[in-house]
């Protein structure tokens, strides 16, 4: 059994954190088995790029939980949010990442507000990373809205 004198607030934060990675990972895996099914192959590339990004994330969060004395408990996943299209697909994801890099932002100002260097740097971290994958799947709804054809209309409703 592992015992923490770690700031509770803090380790609510990793917990939130490492069920939405997770749910991320889920969510991310799944799309891209779907839109390869549509023979979307690039797509597919791409979106498996995201679930290796988000397991290190997973990685990192549970040896934080581990060298701050918890055992990593996510305790809920999120349902996968599927639709029709790799455009539906994306605006699902692009708002799912608005909402963990608010869940980061969040950490961050109460990390600094606390005086938890160590939990604030670690958090700026995924912070930045993530904000990364936002401006990603902003970039990628651009790319898409740009392309000439539909990429499609006849796609599996969800």
């Amino acid at each position: 059994m592992l015992y923490t004198s770690a700031d509770r607030r803090v380790l609510g934060y990793l917990g939130r954190a490492l069920s939405l990675e997770f749910s991320a990972v889920q969510q991310y895996s799944t799309q891209a088995r779907l839109v390869a099914s549509w023979g979307l192959d690039a797509a597919a590339r791409r979106l498996n790029q995201e679930v290796s990004e988000e397991l290190e994330h997973v990685d990192r969060i549970i040896a934080r939980m581990l060298a701050l004395g918890v055992a990593p408990n996510a305790s809920q996943l999120r349902p996968v949010r599927l639709g029709s299209t790799l455009g539906e697909l994306l605006l699902q994801n692009y708002s799912f990442e608005r909402e963990i890099v608010q869940l980061y932002d969040n950490a961050t100002r109460y990390c600094a507000n606390a005086g938890d260097h160590d939990n604030r740097l670690f958090f700026e971290t995924l912070l930045a990373e993530e904000r990364h994958h936002v401006e990603q799947y902003a970039r990628w709804l651009e790319e898409l809205e740009g392309a000439v054809a539909p990429v499609s209309a006849e796609r599996a409703t969800f």
